[in-house]
C-alpha cells in the first residue's frame, strides 16, 4: 500500500492521526521567533555575498531563514539548507568573477576556433554524433548541431563587440558563455566537467537553485569547448565554509564521480538487490520530486541500514513526496537513523512507517522517530502525534535534532515518550 505525505512544509508531516484526547487550547503553543545567530554559526551569518536576516521565524518544526544575497533573496527552510543555500551563493559569487575573466574569454574563443573534438564532430556531423552518443542521452542530441552553430556565431558577435569597446569584455563573455552553455551542455564529456566543477565549489551538482545551475553550465562550457582545465574552488574551500555546508547536506562522493545516468543504474540495481519491487523502483525514479542527489541518498542510507526490514515501504515513502521539502525531511531523518547505527547507538531491525513518519524498531524492541527539527513547540499537531495509541506499548522515543521548548519536552514525556537531541547529521 502506498503512504500518503501530506505536509504543508517539510517537517509538519509529524501531523499524524490521534485517538487520544486534546489537550486544552490554551495549553498549546504557537510558532517561535527566534534569532539567527541561535541556530548557525556566527562565521556563517554574513559573508562576501551574502547576509542572514536576524529574525528567523518557526513554523512549530522548522525554522524559516531569508538570505539577502548578491544574486537575490534566497529562501531556506531548515538549518542545513540554510548553509547549503549561503554556500551556493558563495559558488555562484566564484563562478561570476570567473566568467568576466580574460581565461573565460579565452575558452570561449577556442570553443568556437579550435573546439574539442567532443564539440568538433556535433557542430560538423550532429547526425553522426547523435548516434555514437550513449543512449542514456541520445535524445538530447536529436537537433544539437544548428543550436551549437547559432550559438557559436552569436558569440563570436558579442566577442567582435567586445574588442571593438561596444560592450565590455566581462559581458560579452558571460552572455557568449550562457548562449553555447544552454545549447550543448550535453555534449559528450560536458556532464563529467560538470560534476567536476560542482565537486570544487562543494555544492550538490543536481540543486533547485536556478541560478547556481545556469552558472555551473557557463562557466563549464566555456573551459570545457575551449580545452582549459577549471580550477575554480580552492578559494571557497579555503574558508571552510563549503566543506562544512556540504557534510551537513550529505551528499555521497559518487554523486560527482558517476554520471546521472549511471547512478541512476546503480541506485536500481542498490534497490532491487534490498528486494524492492520492481514496480516501486519504477515509481521511485520516475518522481519529478526526487532530484538525483535526493534519490541517491535514500538508497545510500536504506544501503547502510541493511539489517532492518521494511526498506521497501520507505521507498514507498518517499515516491509518495509532493514537495521537496517533504523529501529533504524524510532523508535528514534516514540520515539520523544511520548515524546512530554507525556510532554504535541504536541496532535496527526493522523500518515502518507511522502514518507519515519513518520509525524504526531496534534489536531491544524500542521504537525510535527520527526528527530533524529546527524548533518544536508544544502546538495541536505535535501534541496528536505524541498521544497517538496505535503505535504499541514498545518504548518509544523521539530522536530529534535543534531543540524542544519546555511544554514540549513535557508534553512528551507526559505521553510516555523519551526524548533524545542529537546533532544534525554530518555527511559521508
Amino acid at each position: 500500500m502506498k503512504h500518503t505525505l501530506f505536509i504543508p512544509i517539510a517537517c509538519a508531516a509529524m501531523l499524524a492521526p490521534a485517538a487520544a484526547q486534546d489537550a486544552p487550547a490554551a495549553a498549546y503553543e504557537q510558532g517561535a521567533l527566534l534569532n539567527a545567530a541561535d541556530l548557525l554559526p556566527a562565521g556563517m551569518l554574513r559573508g562576501t555575498s551574502h547576509r542572514v536576516r536576524e529574525q528567523v521565524a518557526t513554523d512549530g518544526f522548522m525554522a524559516h531563514f531569508e538570505i539577502d544575497t548578491d544574486f537575490g533573496t534566497f529562501d531556506a527552510v531548515g538549518v542545513p539548507q540554510a548553509k547549503s543555500r549561503i554556500v551556493e551563493a558563495d559558488a555562484i559569487r566564484k563562478l561570476v568573477e570567473t566568467s568576466k575573466g580574460d581565461l573565460f574569454a579565452e575558452g570561449l574563443k577556442r570553443s568556437i576556433n579550435q573546439p574539442i573534438d567532443a564539440v568538433k564532430n556535433i557542430v560538423k556531423d550532429p547526425v553522426r554524433a547523435a548516434k555514437q552518443a550513449p543512449k542514456t542521452v541520445g535524445h538530447f542530441f536529436s537537433k544539437i548541431g544548428t543550436s551549437i552553430q547559432r550559438g557559436a556565431e552569436r558569440a563570436g558577435e558579442q566577442i567582435h563587440e567586445a574588442s571593438t569597446g561596444e560592450v565590455d569584455s566581462g559581458t560579452a563573455a558571460s552572455q557568449a558563455g550562457r548562449g553555447i552553455g544552454e545549447a550543448a551542455k550535453n555534449a559528450a564529456g560536458f556532464d563529467k566537467a560538470r560534476l567536476d566543477t560542482a565537486k570544487q565549489l562543494g555544492v550538490d551538482p543536481y540543486s533547485d537553485n536556478a541560478r547556481l545551475q545556469e552558472e555551473i553550465d557557463k562557466v563549464t562550457w566555456a573551459f570545457f569547448a575551449g580545452g582549459l582545465p577549471l580550477r575554480i574552488g580552492a578559494a571557497v574551500a579555503s574558508a571552510g565554509v563549503a566543506v562544512a555546508a556540504t557534510n551537513m547536506v550529505g551528499i555521497p562522493d559518487d554523486t560527482y564521480a558517476l554520471t546521472q545516468a549511471e547512478l541512476t543504474l546503480r541506485d536500481a540495481k542498490s534497490l532491487s538487490a534490498m528486494g524492492v519491487s520492481e514496480a516501486d523502483i519504477k515509481a521511485f525514479q520516475l518522481s519529478r520530486i526526487l532530484s538525483t542527489t535526493r534519490r541517491h541518498r535514500i538508497v545510500t542510507s536504506l544501503a547502510d541500514l541493511s539489517h532492518a526490514r521494511g526498506r521497501g515501504d520507505i521507498v514507498q515513502l518517499a515516491s509518495s513526496c509532493s514537495t521537496a521539502g517533504q523529501a529533504d525531511f524524510l532523508i535528514g531523518a534516514l540520515a539520523i537513523l544511520v548515524e546512530r547505527q554507525r556510532g554504535g547507538a541504536a541496532d535496527y531491525v526493522a523500518l515502518s512507517v507511522l502514518g507519515r513518519l519513518p520509525g524504526a524498531t531496534t534489536a531491544a524492541g524500542a521504537l525510535e522517530v527520527p526528527a530533524p527539527v529546527d524548533h518544536v513547540t508544544w502546538t495541536g499537531q505535535v501534541a496528536d502525534f505524541a498521544k497517538r495509541d496505535d503505535l504499541g506499548t514498545a518504548p518509544k522515543m523521539l530522536v530529534h535534532t535543534g531543540t524542544l521548548s519546555p511544554a514540549t519536552t513535557a508534553g512528551f514525556a507526559a505521553a510516555g515518550w523519551q526524548t533524545l537531541g542529537v546533532a544534525y547529521p554530518h555527511g559521508r
